[in-house]
């Protein structure tokens, strides 16, 4: 049975989705190619590895380097080292977040001291496969494991040419956690739809002016990219000549801005910055009645706000349109293999393995408690029957289950993220944060991500 952690170290691990912004590169010296890789690096020109050759390397006595942040890993490598004797695999933790991916982009500048393979969030991949650092893992044989994951997933992983360039491990699929004490005390249904939403905010306000339906942080660029996401939205499109598409201002971002913009102006939502002592402290003494977050939310939340323990229940994302019903993810990561490592059967094997094998990705979930990339996972009773007490005995993990069903497959991720990220928080971030103009703080991130995009060699469109 599922169980929920609670150590401080777990705990951010389970929310890193934006918060490993992942550094700028000078890109300008490598727009020309990005069009997918040559027979080397893959694509669908790439020659398929023989089923001959992986055998013989996989017998190889061989040290494959991997690059993790997470905990207590060792309990996946060993299985993977149970299968294949000949293989050792160390684990080193780089560091998480911005040194994680900062020591990366050194060592492979250097072009020396780089792992084998990486640990790397879905929102990165772009930043490295625009430089040509990863491996093609498809000629490994990862073809094959298309329909082991959720659908969405595997295109977040997947390059415009047919490359695969890592393998899906967790996920975060996006949705809400409530109060049901303080919905019941004031009358408040689970709204269906964001105007229900709009309306609940209001009238509980009204009636508790120390308690807000939620809170929005202004610094969690994070969770306005998930509800980008689960709004339709495309606010970034590239292609491999280095053209790309920024369109973070169009009518669905203006949608976005003028609904939560409005909430904040009119006080009937909290801006506080996320993840510090006082967002802590509030949710555990009920100023927040509802949590728009991800599939690791439950687990977080039950080791941050003890004191709330049996009052808190999921539900799906409030929609726009609740005949399609639809979510956005936030958080996740995969497991890369660096190009020019010198064992790339033996660290696409391992790439695929740990989070392919069905024992090895159950761990993942059993042990580091994260939310599943695997369809089987998704379906195992043993998973989506788990109860905790924490939050009534509702099943939990099935409600998030049934949400990473609708989530949109179309989202693209820039190869700058970490100036998307910095932008936002200076421009719409700031503006829910002062009660401004955020439809019009929209069009002042549109400007500066653009201007930050052509310097760095990109022809930009918006659509």
């Amino acid at each position: 049975m599922p169980r929920y952690f609670t150590t401080p170290s777990s705990a951010a691990l389970s929310r890193r989705g934006f918060l490993a912004a992942t550094g700028a590169l000078t890109l300008a010296t490598t727009l020309s190619a990005c069009g997918g890789g040559d027979d080397s690096s893959g694509g669908t020109s790439a020659k398929r590895v023989s089923q001959a050759d992986i055998d013989k390397a996989m017998k190889t006595p061989t040290e494959l380097t991997f690059w993790t942040w997470v905990p207590n890993i060792d309990k996946e490598i060993a299985l993977f080292e149970a299968k294949y004797p000949a293989i050792k695999v160390k684990a080193v933790n780089a560091g998480q977040g911005v040194a994680h991916y900062t020591k990366l982009r050194t060592a492979l500048k250097a072009g020396s001291g780089a792992p084998d393979a990486v640990q790397i969030e879905y929102q990165a991949i772009p930043t490295f496969t625009i430089t040509e650092s990863l491996l093609d893992l498809g000629p490994y044989g990862a073809t094959a494991l298309k329909s082991t994951f959720v659908d969405w997933t595997w295109a977040q992983v997947s390059g415009s040419n047919g490359e695969i360039w890592a393998i899906p491990q967790d996920t975060g699929p996006m949705g809400m956690l409530y109060r049901k004490d303080i919905f019941d005390k004031h009358g408040i249904k689970v709204p269906e739809t964001w105007d229900e939403f709009a309306a609940a905010a209001r009238k509980l306000h009204k009636a508790d002016p120390d308690v807000y339906l939620t809170n929005l942080a202004a610094n969690e660029a994070a969770a306005w990219h998930g509800l980008l996401w689960q709004a339709g939205a495309k606010p970034y499109a590239t292609s491999g000549n280095g053209d790309i598409t920024i369109d973070v201002d169009s009518p669905v971002s203006q949608k976005l801005g003028a609904y939560w913009g409005g909430l904040a102006k009119e006080g009937v939502i909290g801006t506080e910055p996320d993840f510090a002592d006082s967002w802590y402290a509030a949710l555990n003494k009920g100023k927040y009645a509802t949590w728009i977050t991800a599939a690791w939310g439950p687990a977080f939340l039950s080791g941050s706000a003890k004191a709330t323990a049996g009052k808190w229940r999921a539900a799906p994302l409030p929609q726009w349109d609740a005949a399609k019903p639809t979510s956005g993810n936030w958080g996740g990561s995969t497991t890369a293999v660096i190009k020019n490592t010198k064992n790339p059967i033996a660290a696409a094997m391992f790439a695929q393995f740990l989070n392919g094998d069905p024992a090895s990705a159950k761990m993942f979930a059993t042990e580091q408690f994260f939310f599943p990339a695997t369809k089987a996972l998704l379906s195992d009773p043993a998973f989506v029957d788990d109860a905790p007490s924490f939050y009534g005995g509702q099943k939990v993990n099935q409600v998030f289950a049934d949400i990473s069903s609708t989530v949109n497959s179309r989202f693209q991720w820039p190869p700058f993220l970490d100036q998307a990220a910095t932008d936002w928080t200076e421009t719409v971030g700031k503006s829910l944060a002062d009660k401004t103009d955020t439809v019009r703080a929209l069009g002042t991130w549109q400007s500066r991500l653009t201007t930050y995009a052509e310097k760095q060699g990109f022809t930009v469109t918006t659509s």
